[in-house]
């Protein structure tokens, strides 16, 4: 006489049957449910940190303003399509490849652009600066007067030089707040002379405390005017960057176009390839911004998929030792009536659950390391939000799923192919 089951009382039974099977194993259960959850923490610790990596570096980016555009220097393309990759352009960049074709000329040019309010020109350099027997390396950031209108940067005391001292190349300096602090401690440093390389510079102001955007602190930069540190300290005539401030920035892209002409004819360029420049809108830049945190997420999943591997051999061994412990319940079964099938579903269901209730442990307990995260950061002075992205919920569980039908498998077709009779003897 066949037994059969309806599919409800089959999964209660399937379901009791698991948890009986677990609960009697205790120990290995709970190493092969260790495992999952080390690798779905781990999955859900990434995400988490992805997002909180993306939202620093977004709020960071917006820190300098949403409106803006940046023409920076670029190394031209050289392949003989006139086309280069990233990482050739990378390769240059890491050689030491400067090019030295964008000018303060081309800010007062882009700055007769309808759509653009003001530009700056920046250039970036590193010295000893001096005052007393203080001695300190510092990072200087040659501007044009027109930063302190743009940029989100605020002057707390003082003030910040103007356009005519940089015209006349006039020798004046505004300190961040730690560099001042470096230099004069708690001693007023307004009006006070520094020394940079051999020449001295009169502190006019000390900027507002910032903090850091990425790798740069901008609370220990000295800013200078842009002629000056070009002409007496860097003896040079190019810049980096030019940062423009737009009037309406839903026409971004169309004055990206015009800025675009207008450096070409600066720099005698016919051959859009050739560019010597690259101008970034700020959607440019949020959208690499994205495609690079994006990138690093994915290849911190491949690295985590290694420790669900690893918890997923865990449920597959802990699989085997409760197919050879009940061969002869197998036996039984099969021989009133059990299919192959039956056996099957029936060990695939252990294994699936013994991944999901790893993912839910692991899922809590990744949200709660990633909160820790969030205050250690917060704490060391970086404006990190905490967040778990939603889509990381069901990569979770997908990823348990998967694995515990994968590493459930082999098991479950070990039990659900043996013989009732040779099973029956083992008893």
């Amino acid at each position: 006489m066949q037994v059969r089951f309806l599919p409800k009382a089959h999964m209660l039974s399937s379901l009791k049957t698991a948890f009986r099977s677990l609960e009697a194993n205790k120990g290995r259960t709970a190493l092969a449910i260790l495992g999952v959850v080390i690798g779905i923490a781990s999955v859900i610790i990434v995400f988490s940190a992805g997002e909180g990596i993306r939202r620093l570096i977004v709020g960071q980016v917006e820190s300098f303003g949403t409106n803006i555009i940046e023409t920076e220097m670029r190394v031209p393309k050289k392949t003989a399509k006139g086309k280069s990759s990233d990482a050739e352009q990378g390769m240059a960049a890491a050689e030491g490849v400067v090019v030295t074709t964008l000018k303060v000329k081309d800010m007062e040019d882009i700055n007769k652009l309808p759509n653009v309010r003001d530009s700056y020109a920046g250039i970036l350099g590193q010295e000893q600066a001096s005052y007393g027997n203080e001695l300190k390396k510092a990072y200087l950031e040659g501007v044009s007067a027109s930063y302190i209108d743009i940029d989100q940067n605020k002057v707390e005391a003082g003030r910040f030089f103007t356009e005519a001292e940089d015209r006349s190349l006039t020798e004046v300096a505004v300190l961040g707040s730690e560099i001042s602090q470096k230099l004069f401690g708690d001693s007023d440093p307004l009006e006070k002379w520094i020394r940079i390389r051999k020449q001295k510079f009169k502190v006019v102001g000390v900027m507002k405390k910032r903090g850091s955007a990425g790798m740069m602190n901008f609370d220990d930069y000295i800013f200078v005017p842009v002629r000056t540190l070009q002409k007496k300290v860097m003896g040079i005539e190019h810049v980096l960057f030019i940062i423009s401030e737009l009037n309406d920035v839903k026409l971004a892209e169309e004055t990206a176009d015009e800025i675009r002409t207008i450096v070409r004819a600066n720099h005698n360029i016919t051959d859009p390839d050739r560019d010597d420049f690259a101008v970034i809108t700020m959607a440019e830049m949020m959208k690499i911004l994205g495609t690079v945190t994006n990138a690093i997420t994915l290849l911190l999943l491949a690295i985590v998929a290694i420790s669900l591997v690893v918890g997923g051999v865990g449920v597959m061994n802990i699989m085997y030792v409760m197919v050879s412990e009940r061969t002869p319940e197998i036996g039984l079964r099969k021989s009133i009536g059990a299919k192959y099938k039956d056996i099957m579903q029936q060990f695939l269901f252990e294994s699936v659950l013994i991944t999901l209730v790893g993912a839910v442990v692991g899922i809590v307990l990744g949200i709660l390391i990633s909160f820790l995260i969030s205050l250690a950061a917060i704490k060391y002075g970086l404006a990190w939000e905490f967040a778990v992205p939603l889509r990381s919920f069901p990569v979770a569980l997908g990823f348990s799923l998967v694995f515990g039908l994968a590493f459930g498998l082999y098991p479950a077709r070990k039990a659900a192919r043996l013989d009732p009779v040779e099973a029956l003897r083992r008893e």
